[in-house]
């Protein structure tokens, strides 16, 4: 067959469908960069919840907040001024998602009450076929997508903990996640399992009301003191907090909120030194790096003190592991309320749920009116519905092997397939709206490129995957991250590969997508004959017919790459 040359000039683009999945910070964020970026595309999101917002839509229990500072968890292009505490609670996030997906007119882009249930790829026509299925109605009909973009994210899919008869206890069973808006803890008997993030911010929180509390947990969790006094410890609270008045509960006051809407100089300059700061704790997690060794001194001094020296609750809670291999979190209200007489600490697993309560592995049985599953979420990255690429399912796939991915965002096998925060992506090490950012850029880039150059199927090749993956198993073993015990960095196993963070800091994954490295792909072209070329077309360029673009570009362009 004959090559022929496309009358087309050099930088047409074709029309692509885009569907994206799930509508928190990574969908929004994938809407306006679509928007600044692509031209001649149709996009619709599936968000399975009633609104937008994801997690902060879902987790609303009591004490639930962000445990990176408000001004930092925001998107860059989005400041909110007058936050009210230096941690976010989720209700404020959630409400920050809402106004800017009102603001930017994003809801003509997003169906809410849809969930996809499969995805198949078509490998002759280059297009997924999807079966999504109307939540409100029950009705499942079919759409298709050259580009498929999940945004579920990792942190959603909340589960029971894995123990007997979870169905057999008689009171009140709560998760986290779904938390009923009706509980009353007032003089109730309460079981709470968990000491992750969650755990230690509901506790606090049921604490007061309750005759009695116990907590549950397996693994004691290093507690740092609040960020400030931390900085404050490093002599750098002056730099960041000028001007800064916060309350016992971080409240910000209405000067500080005033000072922030009325001086921008000095909220940029605020916001970008918390963000350094938050950077700079990637060395606390080197296991060889003199840092951890004073952090966890520090840290192990906070919690004994804040504890009262109490010698069993000093054993119960103070891990003897390195400073970071559970994700560590602000806990301030939380070793207050342990030391109060209605609580105590129950540490081991628990063997079963009986009627009246909690047995544990010891063998005793606590008798309790409620138990709250601070338990946490699916970790494992396995799809939520079959996604049926090259090589069969992708959720056989990751059940029956460590999940991998590319830098994070697309496998091999799976073509047009991106992901937010896939496997090895930087989940723990910061401010997931920024991380957000740099992905829909790096993912847009890549759909831009097939739009405009004749690339109808794109994936990373399997030799680059698990070079990639080569490295990361490398350099984790440096981490505190993969040193044993269990954690959902690890899936929730007590040892094996860490598949939830990335091998480095967040500069370091930053620095990773601002090249697209396209020899690591494979590319499949529009036209029998497979010409990469094609898309040069008929000689002229779009730079020159479009009568809007300046041909003359390349006299202001800087000499610098």
């Amino acid at each position: 067959m004959a090559y022929t040359v496309r009358e087309e000039p050099l930088g047409s683009t074709r029309h692509i469908r885009i569907v994206g999945i799930g509508a928190g910070a990574s969908g929004l964020n994938l809407i306006r960069t679509l928007r600044l970026n692509l031209v001649d595309y149709e996009l619709v999101v599936y968000e399975k919840n009633e609104d937008v917002g994801g997690t902060w839509l879902e987790n609303r229990y009591p004490g639930c907040r962000c445990d990176i500072p408000s001004h930092n968890y925001q998107f860059s292009w989005k400041p909110k001024h007058d936050w009210t505490n230096f941690f976010a609670p989720a209700e404020e996030i959630g409400k920050y998602l809402c106004r800017i997906c009102d603001e930017e007119n994003m809801r003509e882009s997003i169906k809410t009450l849809h969930r996809i249930t499969a995805a198949r790829w078509n490998e002759k026509e280059g297009l997924w076929q999807l079966s999504v299925r109307n939540l409100k109605t029950g009705h499942e009909f079919n759409d298709y997508a050259n580009f498929l973009v999940d945004g579920t994210g990792i942190l959603n899919n909340w589960k029971w903990p894995d123990v007997e008869d979870i169905h057999a206890f008689q009171g009140t069973l709560i998760h986290t996640a779904r938390w009923p808006k009706d509980f009353d803890p007032s003089g109730k008997t309460i079981a709470v399992i968990g000491n992750g993030a969650t755990g230690l911010q509901v506790l606090p929180e049921l604490q007061p009301g309750a005759n009695k509390l116990y907590h549950i947990i397996r693994t004691p969790t290093w507690i740092p003191p609040p960020r400030i006094q931390s900085w404050k410890i490093m002599g750098q609270a002056d730099r960041i907090l000028e001007k800064v008045q916060l309350d016992q509960d971080e409240k910000f006051s209405e000067e500080t909120i005033e000072i922030f809407k009325s001086d921008p100089d000095f909220y940029r300059g605020f916001i970008k030194r918390v963000e350094a700061e938050v950077n700079s704790t990637f060395p606390i997690v080197l296991t060889k790096n003199p840092i951890q060794a004073f952090a966890r001194q520090k840290v192990a001094e906070y919690m004994t003190a804040m504890l009262g020296g109490d010698e069993s609750l000093c054993k119960a809670l103070i891990p003897d592991y390195p400073l970071g291999r559970r994700r560590m979190t602000p806990g301030h209200a939380y070793l207050q309320a342990v030391v109060k007489p209605n609580v105590e600490i129950k540490t081991g697993g628990v063997r079963r749920f009986v009627a009246e309560g909690i047995e544990l592995e010891s063998g005793e049985i606590l008798k309790v009116d409620a138990i709250v599953c601070a338990t946490g979420f699916e970790t494992s990255f396995c799809p939520r519905f079959p996604i049926i690429g090259r090589n069969g399912n992708l959720q056989d796939r990751w059940r029956s092997e460590v999940p991998k991915a590319y830098m994070s965002c697309a496998v091999d096998g799976v073509p047009n397939y991106f992901t937010f925060f896939g496997p090895n992506a930087p989940i723990g090490h910061g401010s997931v709206f920024t991380l957000s950012e740099h992905i829909a850029k790096y993912i847009t880039g890549i759909i831009k490129k097939c739009q405009s150059e004749g690339i109808k199927a794109v994936a990373p090749s399997r030799d680059a995957v698990d070079d990639y993956f080569e490295h990361i198993s490398a350099f984790m073993p440096r981490t505190a991250w993969a040193t044993e015990g269990r954690s959902w960095f690890k899936g929730g196993r007590n040892d094996g590969p860490v598949t939830a963070l990335h091998p480095g800091s967040r500069i370091h994954f930053f620095h990773m997508l601002e090249r697209f490295r396209g020899e690591d792909w494979e590319y499949v072209y529009d036209g029998a004959k497979q010409n990469r070329f094609a898309y040069l077309g008929n000689g002229y360029s779009t730079k020159e017919i479009d009568p809007d673009v300046d041909s003359t570009w390349y006299l202001d362009s800087s000499a610098v790459v």
